[in-house]
């Protein structure tokens, strides 16, 4: 508090452990340009998951940006990008979060409930961004739950989490990536109390959650990337609609040209708990 009336800002600040500086800065908001790159890095992600950051630069500067490698760095943390490929060191995981296997390399999977997947991925919109997380049923393609969040801490991994087992049950297995909202105690925790089996990519696999990843190709290319959402709101009835759309009505080429929905229905795994 700046006008507190024992103590100086200078005390406080010692009190707190943080510099003075920190007490005065004001966030800013991204500029436009530095939302457009944000939205440029993303697309590009999309159709070449395996560029760096010294690619990206490349394509960037191709498009008329002058943007120096380490600005591209840093604008693929924030999106929570980086390239895929085999990598020699791999980092630790934290000591609280432990790794779970993959499980689904010599898996057949024949119906629904057997395997459900998720991720993460990053919206755009016109002053901002969001995340998105999704839950998809293996088998057919269903989705089912997703939420969004302007951070990306844990809870709202687990509401939808928490709503999938609600209104679908449990899945034999569930995978997802090393990520540390999916490595939680707190998530992982969730999957254990329901008799769930952990699966999780292997670092640096591009193909061990291949159906979500092509979700994300589709869910951005037909709506993220046509239209400009005015806010949040916007941003969560737009995708609302898509998704019923997605799983209810659009046929699938994998699918023999049927829906999510019918294929999830007709062949569905029941748990020993329901």
């Amino acid at each position: 508090m700046a006008d507190h009336p024992d103590l100086s800002i200078v005390r406080q600040c010692q009190l707190l452990g943080i510099a003075r500086s920190s007490f005065y800065y004001q966030p800013q908001t991204p500029s436009d340009q530095e939302l457009t790159l944000l939205r440029l890095l993303d697309q590009q992600y999309l159709k070449t998951p395996f560029y760096g950051s010294r690619r990206m630069t490349v394509i960037l500067r191709q498009q008329g940006y002058e943007v120096s490698r380490k600005r591209v760095q840093r604008l693929m943390r924030q999106l929570g990008i980086e390239a895929l490929y085999p990598k020699p060191r791999l980092s630790k995981a934290h000591p609280e979060h432990q790794v779970y296997p993959y499980l689904l390399s010599e898996l057949a999977i024949i119906q629904s409930n057997q395997v459900w997947c998720t991720d993460i991925t990053y919206l755009p919109v016109l002053k901002g961004h969001f995340y998105l997380v999704a839950i998809m049923d293996w088998y057919s393609r269903k989705v089912l739950s997703w939420r969004i969040s302007n951070t990306l801490d844990i809870t709202f991994c687990i509401a939808a989490l928490e709503e999938a087992i609600t209104h679908y049950g449990t899945p034999e297995i569930f995978n997802s990536d090393q990520g540390s909202q999916f490595t939680s105690n707190g998530f992982t925790g969730c999957l254990k109390a329901a008799g769930v089996q952990i699966s999780m990519d292997g670092r640096g696999r591009c193909f061990d959650n291949i159906f979500i990843e092509r979700l994300w190709r589709s869910f951005k290319y037909e709506l993220i990337y046509l239209m400009a959402f005015e806010d949040g709101i916007h941003l969560n009835k737009e995708v609302r609609k898509w998704f019923d759309w997605y799983s209810q009505e659009r046929p699938h080429q994998a699918l023999d040209y049927r829906t999510p929905e019918i294929v999830y229905w007709e062949k569905r795994f029941v748990s020993k708990e329901a």
